[in-house]
């Protein structure tokens, strides 16, 4: 996953990025390690964070830029 070169381009501490998804910071560490999957709501709110894809977040794509939003 792209979770940790995301986060440090950014230059983002783990314990940021874990208040967004409301988990603890060994947990988040465990999605960026892949010691821990890592839940599709969490997946959903780090895309609309890093205002990517899902797809690249899972290194399905190289294209970073995001699906168009559903309307809601």
């Amino acid at each position: 996953m792209r979770l940790k070169s995301l986060r440090e381009d950014r230059d983002i501490k783990q314990t940021e990025i874990a208040v967004i998804l409301n988990c603890k910071q060994n947990t988040y560490q465990q999605y960026e390690s892949g010691k821990r999957q890592i839940p599709i709501e969490a997946l959903k709110k780090l895309s609309i964070f890093y205002n990517t894809s899902i797809d690249y977040l899972l290194e399905m794509t190289d294209q970073i830029e995001p699906y168009p939003r559903k309307k809601q």
